[in-house]
């Protein structure tokens, strides 16, 4: 080995040990100390992703989202597949209410998440924050919805009720049905403007889009040989801790057999496209 190799990899095993003492920094909350280790790893070896992102749950911890930002960007430059960049990087830019930029980078975390580490915590945490941030966006667009319907309601009323005594002016006689005409049309008006109203009012999920065990919303669901499906990761948990079996039909199950549920799938992002406050109740 050369001098130049020798240095390297010295250079790579004192980053290692200050990213260890960062971890223990970080694990007992004193954020700056771990942030200084971090620091140090990175002008020792500054190619590693993950001491990008360890730095960067630091800056979260502090509500420091510029630096956030900052910190997983450069991490993604080194690796465009970090879970973890991808994640905080949504939530920097959910911070700067760039809320299209940051669900997508949500998004990208989640597919990540799903396919390396199905059940782990992190994919939970993605997916609560990935849900707060679309009903948030929907919750904005329903606001806007709502007082661009009422407006257009009064204008249409105010219309009717013009015309109403327009020819009211020129009618002689027969009154009682003029105003009964005019009723119905301002009933006829309301119940349109009900109809347009209800999609943004919450009720029931179809049952096919829920799983049987949690009764939530599908996220990644899957399909059993049976026929039958479930969530990804609960299945996952019932074969690992209750038994290698189908929970409804007892049916011998092993984990290569599951199959993603892809028409499933893209119901529940069909209906949660149509009916954003469904995220809330997930």
């Amino acid at each position: 080995m050369g001098p130049d190799a020798a240095a390297l990899a010295a250079a790579a095993r004192q980053a290692e040990r200050l990213r260890k003492d960062g971890n223990e920094y970080y694990r007992k909350n004193r954020f700056g100390a771990a942030i200084d280790a971090y620091t140090e790893a990175i002008t020792l070896c500054p190619n590693v992703p993950v001491y990008w992102t360890n730095r960067a749950l630091c800056h979260r911890k502090r509500n420091d989202w510029k630096k956030v930002e900052e910190d997983s960007r450069k991490a993604l430059r080194l690796d465009h597949d970090s879970v973890k960049a991808h994640y905080m990087l949504g939530l920097a830019l959910l911070q700067k209410q760039e809320y299209t930029e940051g669900v997508k980078e949500l998004e990208r975390a989640l597919d990540l998440g799903r396919g390396a580490h199905p059940r782990s915590y992190m994919v939970e945490e993605i997916w609560q924050e990935l849900s707060k941030a679309k009903y948030l966006q929907w919750e904005q667009k329903s606001t806007k919805r709502s007082w661009e319907l009422q407006s257009l309601k009064e204008a249409c009323e105010m219309a009717l009720k013009e015309k109403f005594a327009r020819d009211a002016s020129k009618t002689e006689g027969f009154l009682d049905e003029l105003a009964k005409s005019h009723l119905e049309q301002v009933n006829a008006v309301g119940r349109v403007f009900q109809k347009a109203a209800e999609a943004d009012m919450p009720a029931e999920v179809p049952d096919y889009l829920c799983c049987k065990i949690t009764l939530d919303l599908y996220r990644d669901p899957v399909i059993t040989p049976s026929g039958i499906t479930y969530e990804r990761a609960v299945l996952l948990e019932h074969l690992n801790k209750v038994g290698k079996f189908d929970p409804t039909t007892h049916e011998r199950l092993d984990p290569s057999q599951l199959v993603p549920n892809l028409a499933i799938k893209a119901a529940v992002q069909a209906y949660l496209d149509e009916h954003g406050w469904a995220f809330k109740g997930d």
